[in-house]
């Protein structure tokens, strides 16, 4: 059955719900979901109720929200459906990468299952978007790439840039103008103590300004919000 039979609101939810439970172990709550969704507990109580009558969401009385295999189908469906938006609006529109997840939510919604996969296949089935995060196959499948939180690494780490958060249009153009992207490598250094920040060197070819000669990169350092923003895979 397709998401498209799902109203938008249905959709919305179970994509919350698969959204929240991605890139953490925490149990998925009523009130998770609807500070996700961005309504009151209420509201999002009462959706939950139905849509655990309709057979697409489990939820026991005070307990945790997950999905059914039907749920879950539907909600993969979705963040395909966003992820190709998204790589799609920059690939071929030229936008900029903060600029796309707002429209992708609107947009994900009016496309059809037809032009979703024309838009895959043109775009040559991209398996990562522009924050690089996995797009599901057509099958639904999804393969998560092996990363951590960069303020877990500690100090004098190589890393990979995986996955950066893109729920916060201004701290992705603070990434954009550092040069923090996914797929590029950093290394972490010491951060000053009790500054609650972490450190990194960000490594780029030598064509990059600020790094003529190949001389050592300048220290970027980042809060615990952006810090926590940025999923990397550790080098050595």
């Amino acid at each position: 059955m397709s998401v498209s039979t799902l109203s938008e609101s249905s959709q919305n939810y179970v994509k919350a719900v698969w959204s929240l439970a991605e890139w953490s172990d925490e149990p998925v709550t009523a009130s998770t979901v609807a500070a996700r969704v961005g309504v009151k507990l209420s509201t999002a109580s009462d959706a939950i109720r139905k849509l655990t009558e309709q057979g697409l969401l489990e939820h026991a009385r005070y307990g945790s929200v997950n999905l059914t295999p039907e749920g879950r189908a539907h909600a993969v469906a979705m963040v395909r459906r966003h992820r190709l938006i998204e790589t799609f609006l920059v690939d071929v529109l030229g936008y900029e990468w903060d600029q796309v997840h707002d429209e992708a939510e609107a947009l994900e919604h009016a496309v059809s299952d037809f032009l979703v996969e024309r838009i895959d296949v043109h775009l040559g089935h991209p398996t990562r978007d522009p924050h690089g995060d996995t797009i599901p196959t057509a099958a639904g499948e999804i393969e998560r790439p092996t990363a951590v939180p960069l303020g877990s690494l500690g100090a004098d780490r190589r890393a990979r840039v995986e996955r950066i958060a893109d729920d916060d249009p201004g701290l992705l153009q603070f990434f954009a103008e550092h040069g923090i992207r996914w797929g590029c490598e950093i290394e972490t250094r010491p951060a000053a103590p009790y500054s609650d920040t972490v450190e990194i060197v960000i490594r780029a070819d030598d064509e990059f300004e600020g790094n003529a000669g190949g001389a050592e990169w300048p220290r970027l350092p980042l809060g615990r919000a952006a810090a926590d923003a940025v999923w990397v895979q550790p080098l050595d």
